[in-house]
């Protein structure tokens, strides 16, 4: 059975959640990522930072980035999979809740991240197809 981790690409960066905006945005510019996971001092998963929420959250409401914490932006319940969720399951969790960037946890840590891009990559066929236009339809 293909999981999770077979999908995932593992070992991933979290920027801390009392890190500032302006701290989370440099790693994301070295990283080459528009999105970084949000760990704890407890090391849990708290949430996913994209680039879009430091513009939307931060920067469009006259924020200043290198004073605002990560931990403003980490609203509600994050949504993720655990590594060895079957990958339908994964698919179906990616586009029910239109998430184009889907943690993954072992043991309650944060073990990966399965992208669209990692879809594209490893899920076969028309599937891989179909979850990526169900995640980018507007609703």
């Amino acid at each position: 059975m293909t999981t999770a981790r077979d999908l995932m690409t593992p070992n991933p960066r979290c920027v801390g959640e009392n890190d500032t905006l302006a701290e989370a945005a440099r790693l994301m510019r070295d990283l080459d990522v528009g999105a970084l996971p949000i760990c704890g001092e407890d090391d849990r998963l708290k949430g996913v930072l994209t680039d879009r929420d430091i513009v939307v959250g931060c920067v469009a409401e006259n924020g200043d980035p290198a004073e605002v914490a990560v931990s403003r932006l980490a609203k509600g319940t994050p949504i993720y999979v655990e590594a060895d969720t079957a990958v339908d399951q994964v698919l179906d969790t990616m586009a029910r809740h239109q998430i184009r960037r889907l943690p993954v946890i072992e043991n309650k840590r944060l073990v990966g991240i399965i992208s669209q891009a990692d879809v594209a990559r490893r899920v076969p066929g028309q599937r891989a197809g179909e979850v990526v236009e169900e995640v980018s339809t507007e609703r």
